[in-house]
């Protein structure tokens, strides 16, 4: 094992969790500020008009990046059960399928980002006003997205064996290159919208750089690159349901978005700051997820499913106190925190409005969050898809129509949709982990009995 890599079948459980999530908490603040710093940028320099285009952005971008790091959930399940069970040669031999799958990935994600920017902005209803700068950020960013394709999926490979201290500190290195390139490009060279793009997809691409070198490292895995049909197909097998679950529920959200745009140029940019502070209290919350995705699938490899329901329980309760600070935290001071991405007084009250109505209720997403991370890790990617699509998709669509309906323009109950999806999930999320281990416990009942 190497001095970087974490064993997370042994020791006390709140540590090792800590242990593994402090640094990948840190990579993925790090990461949205690629997008925040943005957004900051433009407000403050260029305009509310340039902020919206970004902001109208937000969902696209995330709806085929999402997809492609759920799918790539399914790799790390995979490495990490093979790491749990001490063999380097399976490991190896999965993160060279990977590694092929990903470059796979980039040629379709290019073409289809590039090609369809347009169209998703029109279903979005994005204004006039905004279109263009909008297109032009998402060409730019599609077209450079296979660094962040390959960091990303780089980043997935080596926690998966334990490691989140070097991706942590390329993206250090790399977050602050993008902030010195947004200022370059924005404020002296004056590329605007276009110039936040270009920073962004240099930073990621010298952040993949640096990940795939110590993969390469690690695993050896590029000394003969070559896709296992099997683990490819196990990979997906695992990962495409998480993929879709997130392309589906990101693309659920760009309807979300058409609701908002109908109310204009102001609530679209306060939307937008909201969404972007949301992230920020959504961060501890997704990465502990993914620690317990890791640290399941670690302990079910190594045959121990009590320490890794043990973990998912100590992950909750730890998630639930930092949540709610975090919720009341950006509660009292959202003014403050709006005001960071515009001075206008509009994007400051919208803002503002926004973080008060949704985050309170944003704590209950840490029962979805854990639990299925949990599930993910014992391999079971498919009911935790069919939950969230039921309530953040299918739900949440429904509710937006019907409310929009009774009670038309009114953009508390369209912001509502949030957490009305959130509680839902949550109450169905809890019921299915408890069917899921009294199905567990039966089956090895009945293998003791036979």
């Amino acid at each position: 094992m190497h001095h970087h890599e974490l064993d997370m079948t042994k020791g006390k459980i709140w540590p090792v969790l800590l242990t593994f999530t402090w640094p990948l908490l840190l990579e993925n603040t790090l990461q949205l500020l690629y997008y925040t710093t943005d957004s900051v940028i433009i407000g403050q320099f260029v305009g509310v008009s340039s902020l919206a285009a970004v902001s109208a952005t937000t969902h696209i971008c995330g709806m085929l990046v999402r997809f492609f790091n759920g799918t790539a959930t399914g790799a790390g399940v995979v490495i990490s059960r093979s790491f749990g069970a001490g063999d380097r040669e399976k490991l190896r031999e999965a993160v060279s399928s990977t590694i092929v799958l990903t470059f796979y990935a980039c040629i379709i994600l290019t073409i289809f980002g590039v090609s369809s920017s347009s169209l998703f902005l029109r279903i979005t209803s994005a204004p006039p006003e905004v279109f263009s700068e909008a297109n032009l950020y998402l060409r730019i960013y599609f077209g450079g997205i296979s660094g962040l394709l390959f960091y990303n999926v780089g980043g997935a490979i080596l926690r998966a064996m334990g490691d989140t201290r070097r991706p942590l500190i390329f993206l250090i290195f790399c977050s602050v290159l993008n902030i010195i390139l947004d200022l370059i490009f924005v404020i002296a060279f004056g590329w605007g919208i276009a110039g936040v793009a270009w920073a962004t997809i240099i930073a990621q691409a010298l952040s993949a750089l640096l990940v795939m070198r110590e993969v390469a490292i690690s695993t050896g895995a590029f000394k003969n690159l070559r896709m296992d049909s099997q683990l490819a197909k196990l990979i997906l097998k695992i990962g495409l349901p998480f993929g879709l679950q997130m392309a589906i529920v990101a693309f659920s959200n760009v309807f979300v978005q058409g609701y908002i745009n109908v109310f204009g140029t102001g609530y679209i940019a306060g939307w937008g700051v909201y969404m972007k502070l949301d992230q920020y209290m959504m961060l501890p919350i997704q990465s502990m997820g993914q620690a317990v995705t890791v640290f399941a699938g670690q302990n079910l490899g190594a045959g121990s499913n009590e320490r890794a329901k043990s973990g998912t329980w100590t992950a909750l309760a730890m998630m639930i106190s930092i949540s709610s600070c975090v919720a009341l935290t950006l509660c009292i001071y959202a003014p403050e925190a709006s005001s960071l991405f515009s001075p206008d007084d509009e994007v400051i009250r919208y803002g503002s409005m926004f973080i008060r109505m949704c985050t309170p209720i944003a704590v209950i997403t840490c029962f979805n969050q854990i639990l299925a991370g949990y599930l993910r890790g014992d391999g079971n990617s498919r009911m935790p898809m069919i939950i969230t699509l039921c309530t953040h998709v299918f739900f949440r669509q429904i509710y937006l129509f019907t409310i929009t309906k009774l009670i038309p323009n009114n953009v508390y109950v369209v912001g509502f949709g949030y957490p009305a999806g959130w509680i839902l999930c949550a109450v169905i999320m809890t019921g299915y982990y408890f069917v899921h281990q009294r199905r567990r416990n039966n089956l090895r009942f009945d293998l003791k009995q036979s």
